[in-house]
């Protein structure tokens, strides 16, 4: 080992990157990273029910509706990625199109984003663990749900430490855990409504529920769609292991799109599942029953799954956890790309000397969320339900700017041809401004004090949290303007549209992926 990758990333020349492990990924690992980030048992079984509750026979419509803004928001980052494959993502890109102010709260989005759901996946970890175990006192004991999701955070932020080699290997067992429980859930539903053996109030599958001109609420629909944006984030984490990635600058952009495409699929599939198994009645299985709307997959696990219901259980835990882990990756990176153009302290651009990860962003990333989950915790179980339904505001915020961001970097080559335009234009644009509106009206509605479990200052807690926590953000940015390590970067100096980024040699030291090229 060279004495450079003792050091901090912010003192390597470009040509040594950033130290972290360059070419470990392929394009299926990234793909599995992708998918894990969503938790997609845990994100539909959270959902659905809502969703449903929101739009009635309308929710797989919704679904597919909110995969829009997303897909064309993933065109932004391949784009983006092709250019520029820098570990900071959002940060870097927005700096790079739009300065240092805009740039860094858009990282302050992901850092955000990322400490809130880390601490509500721990808490679902923790209590399906404890469901799984058969011991419904300790699924209720707070104490010891806490303490276990902490152990959650902390064994997942070992494996983060160790290497994404083991992360990756670790991902694909979780994921198909996840994939064979999801399978098994929509072949057993459909079997049933079509061999006459689902329970009363099912119904076959329709095609106006595919109609997106029969939603008579124009509330439910927003609050439909908002919801299944939440379902669809975290897709971007296998942008942000781009540096540790085989052909950087495309094998993340096509993981991306491909990742979006799978759980669209996934998603519409389990929900037409659900809801001709379950109908959508209000009363019993239905899921139209206000009751049933936390957990559609605990609700119908034993009518469908009957003794091999633990399954489903398994498969919630499991999702849960496996996004703790591919949660902290990008989030780390994040910061470790930040400190690097001096916007953060020194240490949180070290790398380890062995493992090659951001060793110590990683460890205080788990730290402050597992405070926050702890500190939440303590306040009430309220207020932490309610930081998850802030959560919205961080996504829409930080995916917003770095579509606007692909747009203004590209400008000048829009109209060289009319892929650019689509592709670097158009379609960034347009997920820009679907997803700006969804801020504003998440926004307007989280304002209302009956909106979430908690009422603060008079407002709804949910505003609070949400538009709060960006405003810290501005705050500590206001903050670190004033330490001299910050000068160069608040300056344009460190990390400006010119400045040449800290990412690997692309010959020199990064294999050519088998499967790259141009999606």
């Amino acid at each position: 080992m060279t004495r450079a990758s003792t050091t901090s990333s912010a003192d390597r020349p470009a040509a040594a990157g950033k130290g972290l492990a360059a070419g470990t990924l392929g394009l299926a690992g990234s793909v599995v990273i992708g998918l894990a980030s969503t938790a997609p048992v845990y994100s539909l079984a959270a959902t659905v029910g809502f969703v449903v509750l929101a739009v009635g026979a309308q929710a797989p419509i919704a679904i597919i509706l909110a995969f829009i803004p997303m897909y064309l928001t993933a065109y932004a980052y391949r784009e983006l990625n092709e250019a520029v494959p820098d570990c900071g993502t959002s940060f870097t890109w927005t700096t790079k199109a739009f300065g240092p102010w805009a740039g860094w709260m858009a990282g302050w989005g992901v850092i955000v984003a990322g400490t809130i759901v880390l601490a509500n996946l721990a808490q679902i970890g923790a209590k399906y663990f404890w469901l799984l175990i058969g011991n419904p006192d300790l699924y209720n004991n707070v104490l010891v749900v806490t303490a276990t999701g902490v152990a959650f955070i902390a064994a997942m932020t070992f494996v983060s430490v160790r290497g994404i080699e083991i992360g990756e290997l670790l991902q694909n067992v979780l994921l198909a855990i996840q994939y064979l429980a999801l399978i098994l859930f929509v072949i057993f539903a459909m079997v049933s409504v079509f061999g006459g053996a689902a329970p009363d109030g099912s119904t076959l599958p329709q095609a106006d529920w595919f109609n997106p001109f029969a939603f008579d609420s124009l509330p439910g629909f927003t609050e439909a769609i908002l919801l299944c944006l939440f379902i669809y984030w975290g897709w971007d984490a296998c942008l942000a292991l781009n540096e540790e990635t085989k052909d950087p600058k495309r094998t993340p952009g096509r993981a991306a799109l491909i990742s979006t495409v799978i759980l669209v699929l996934t998603y519409v599939a389990v929900a037409v599942a659900a809801m001709a198994y379950a109908g959508l009645g209000e009363d019993g299985l239905g899921l139209g029953n206000s009751d049933n709307a936390e957990d559609v997959f605990f609700v119908l696990k034993d009518a469908l799954f009957g003794p091999w219901a633990w399954l489903l259980i398994v498969a919630v835990m499991v999702s849960a956890i496996s996004s703790t882990q591919t949660t902290i990756l990008p989030t780390a990176r994040g910061t470790l790309s930040m400190a690097t153009y001096r916007a953060l302290p020194e240490r949180f651009g070290r790398v380890h000397p062995r493992f090659r990860t951001p060793a110590f962003s990683t460890v205080v990333m788990s730290v402050v969320a597992s405070v926050f989950y702890v500190g939440m915790t303590i306040v009430s179980d309220a207020f932490l339900s309610d930081t998850i339904l802030s959560l919205g505001l961080a996504i829409a915020f930080y995916y917003a700017i770095t579509s606007f961001a692909c747009v203004w970097y590209f400008r000048r080559e829009l109209m060289g041809s009319v892929r650019n335009f689509l592709t670097r234009g158009l379609f960034p644009l347009v997920g820009g401004v679907i997803l700006t509106a969804a801020f504003v009206q998440s926004a307007v509605d989280m304002f209302d004090p009956d909106y979430g479990y908690t009422v603060l200052f008079g407002v709804g807690g949910v505003f609070v949290i949400g538009v709060g926590s960006l405003f810290v953000g501005a705050v500590i940015m206001i903050i670190w303007f004033f330490f001299p390590r910050a000068k160069a970067f608040y300056r344009g100096q460190s990390l400006n549209r010119d400045t040449p980024v800290l990412v690997p040699e692309d010959e020199a030291r990064i294999p050519r992926s088998v499967d790259g090229g141009r999606m």
